[in-house]
């Protein structure tokens, strides 16, 4: 529960809010009051870090027609009340930005079916380093270099529309087999021009796209990139080759690695309480950068240890945060940590009763004991 600074932006604690699409937005991708009452009951529920799911930079970068995005300024209008809430209630407002290339137009689930959704109900061309499917979607079409240049200025005129929308922190999306990890990948990158072949060339998209944001970002602003650390099938990118792309981003002005794994291709993956820990700590130790780790971290205590362990700086709580909202209070609870009582009512003198768990808003400390 201790705090973090990231340039001039500090943490209240180390529990962090994974990204997690609610497919939940209309067709024109702007966010609703579900995003609303679902981010601001994180940030109600103790988290430092709130950060909005994957929001795509560009229409055609959208995972799904129902996913929120960041590319025209009636968006960055819906976002405004959202970010004044989880500010208001003493988190940092960070936004995930993305584009899902080949594996966009995709169905939700919900019932609602699986794989691309067709045109003609929706959906759209997909678009990737190689017109090379992902297993059960459609082929994209590969992008031209005039295109792939254009990457970049598309991330970031979002993050301008993202500090329009009061987001504190930008997280670039280079992970789970979306566009960016599709170019760093040799699995899905099979380009002969200056974005394919060895890796230096395969990090060039992501290298620029990180310029361009950190460009419009003030200084004071931290900048986040989520990485997959393995394409967990071999062939594909390494623990060891993502090491070296996470310095070349620290060089690159990026103040934190969020590390997850897998998802450009289908993969046999060992899953198991804190799989992708090891690879947060190989990267913060070998890179020399700050690191998330993320993926099945689901006790007060295994967080506790990942970071007393020095493995990673921050931890992501995922789905454990949808059927608890309050995970980090009830973490800080269970290891008898003493955080001061919550002020939502705008009171600074604000407290509960004396033999009440602290740490909890006023308004719930009643409902905060056991």
């Amino acid at each position: 529960m201790s705090p973090l600074t990231l340039r001039g932006t500090t943490f209240r604690n180390r529990v962090w809010l994974a990204p997690m699409c609610q497919y939940s937005a209309g067709p024109d991708g702007v966010p609703t009051d579900w995003h609303l009452a679902h981010l601001g009951a994180r940030a109600v529920g103790g988290f430092g870090l709130v950060m909005a799911e994957a929001t795509a930079v560009v229409p055609e970068g959208r995972i799904s027609p129902h996913d929120v995005g960041l590319w025209d300024d009636a968006q960055v209008a819906a976002w405004r009340p959202i970010t004044a809430f989880v500010r208001g209630r003493g988190a940092v407002a960070g936004v995930q930005l993305a584009h899902a290339g080949r594996k966009a137009s995709t169905y939700r689930g919900f019932g609602e079916g699986s794989g691309t959704v067709p045109v003609d109900d929706g959906g759209w061309a997909t678009v990737g380093p190689s017109a090379e499917a992902f297993a059960g979607y459609a082929a994209p079409q590969e992008l031209t270099a005039a295109q792939v240049a254009d990457v970049p200025r598309q991330f970031a005129a979002a993050t301008r529309r993202a500090l329009d929308a009061g987001f504190d922190v930008v997280e670039v999306h280079a992970a789970h087999g979306y566009l960016l990890h599709q170019f760093l990948s040799p699995l899905s990158n099979h380009r002969t021009d200056a974005y394919g072949g060895p890796l230096e060339a395969r990090a060039r998209l992501l290298l620029d796209t990180v310029d361009a944001v950190r460009e419009v970002l003030p200084e004071d602003r931290p900048l986040l990139v989520r990485v997959s650390a393995t394409d967990w099938t071999e062939g594909g990118l390494t623990v060891e080759d993502v090491a070296r792309v996470a310095a070349w981003l620290r060089e690159h002005g990026v103040d934190l690695v969020d590390v997850s794994t897998g998802g450009n291709v289908h993969a046999t993956i060992p899953v198991g309480p804190g799989y992708q820990v090891p690879a947060a700590g190989q990267i913060r130790a070998t890179a020399g950068v700050a690191t998330a780790a993320v993926g099945l971290i689901t006790t007060a205590e295994q967080a506790e240890q990942v970071l007393a362990e020095g493995a990673a700086d921050a931890v992501m709580i995922g789905r454990p945060a949808l059927f608890d909202p309050s995970w980090p209070l009830r973490a800080a609870h269970a290891l008898d940590d003493k955080t001061p009582a919550l002020d939502h009512l705008g009171d600074p003198g604000a407290t509960v009763r004396p033999g009440e768990p602290t740490g909890w808003p006023v308004q719930y400390a009643r409902g905060s004991w056991g």
